[in-house]
């Protein structure tokens, strides 16, 4: 395959033309995610051209695209930040065609975008891959990708999938981690019960920091809590950041699971910062809220990465309605669950 560089044309043995989007080619995009989901994919802005281009234009999104000899689109994939000051990336938008599939072009626009990241100092892509067919999970494993969580409930019903058809309700997704450069170090600091769990998500992936005992001057919180929380209507789920965690903050979590689930939301997330030493200690007495391991995960609205907790509104989610995709990816799964069941029964 001729290449030229981290954003270059890359052209294969067999004609196919992989490369990235310039600003004023949006529309594609929005092609590529009708072909697979319908109007019914869950975030708006993809079949915007002019936001799609806009967001290309100020490097807030990449878009790469498979073509083939004759210029017509074969696969997408994208990546997303909420700023270029980001050092990680979200990877989305990813669509291969029917006529396409079988190929492996997924891999090789990733692999496009993974060197593109490289250059540009991302220190990896996270991705939320669905679980409803093992394809897309098998395809990020086999780009070196690795699990670091499973978000239940985590897609709508309402969004339809070509290639996970005669399934409804609700699904799930992986959360995936692609390492493209190392990062800085850091402490972090986790939960005594989900220590383990917690470090080998870290080790497994290649994700930055150790793990690390808060200092001994570290005592729990004694003031009011701070959250941010957000309401993702196109999901219907609501995420819950700890941005201060304070002594209240099991009751406060306990009002906002109330609160959403009595308005219909389906999913509850709490985040806690991992960098935050007072995680620790506080991590542990969530179990009283109802909420249970979900992963680690990066969070906009605090400095480096999350450990994830989620609630279920009365969705049942067993084994059976998650595929994975490494053995990695199934013994944390098979946490994920029994964690969740351990909460659900009350600890």
């Amino acid at each position: 395959m001729a290449a030229d560089g981290a954003g270059a044309v890359e052209v294969g043995d067999d004609g196919i033309e992989v490369r990235l989007l310039d600003a004023d080619e949006g529309a594609m995009v929005g092609d590529a995610i009708r072909v697979a989901y319908g109007d019914s994919y869950d975030a708006a802005w993809v079949y915007d051209a002019d936001e799609v281009g806009r967001r290309i234009a100020d490097g807030r999104f990449v878009s790469c695209v498979a073509l083939d000899p004759d210029g017509a689109l074969l696969c997408h994939a994208g990546v997303s930040r909420s700023s270029v000051d980001e050092h990680v990336g979200e990877s989305g938008q990813a669509v291969t065609l029917p006529a396409a599939r079988g190929h492996h072009l997924f891999q090789r626009v990733k692999q496009h975008l993974a060197h593109w990241s490289t250059g540009a100092g991302l220190y990896g892509l996270f991705s939320e891959v669905t679980t409803a067919h093992p394809y897309s999970e098998r395809a990020n494993v086999d780009l070196g990708a690795v699990e670091t969580g499973f978000l239940l409930g985590w897609i709508p019903a309402t969004v339809s999938n070509d290639a996970a058809s005669g399934r409804s309700g609700r699904t799930s997704v992986a959360l995936f981690y692609l390492k493209t450069n190392d990062g800085h170090d850091r402490p972090v600091y986790a939960p005594p019960r989900h220590r383990d769990a917690v470090a080998g998500v870290i080790a497994a992936a290649g994700l930055r920091g150790s793990l690390a005992d808060a200092p001994g001057a570290t005592v729990p919180p004694t003031g009011p809590s701070d959250l941010h929380a957000e309401v993702r209507a196109d999901h219907n789920i609501a995420i819950v950041t700890v941005l201060t965690p304070g002594a209240d903050l099991v009751d406060r979590v306990l009002d906002e699971r109330r609160r959403h689930f009595d308005a219909g939301i389906d999913v509850l997330y709490v985040d806690l910062a991992l960098e935050d030493p007072r995680t620790e200690h506080v991590g542990e007495r969530l179990d009283d809220a109802g909420v249970s391991f979900a992963g680690v995960f990066p969070n906009r609205h605090v400095a480096g990465d999350v450990l994830r907790l989620q609630a279920l509104n009365g969705l049942d989610i067993g084994p059976d309605d998650v595929t994975t995709a490494s053995d990695h990816g199934r013994h944390l799964l098979d946490y994920v669950l029994a964690d969740a069941a351990g909460v659900t029964r009350g600890g």
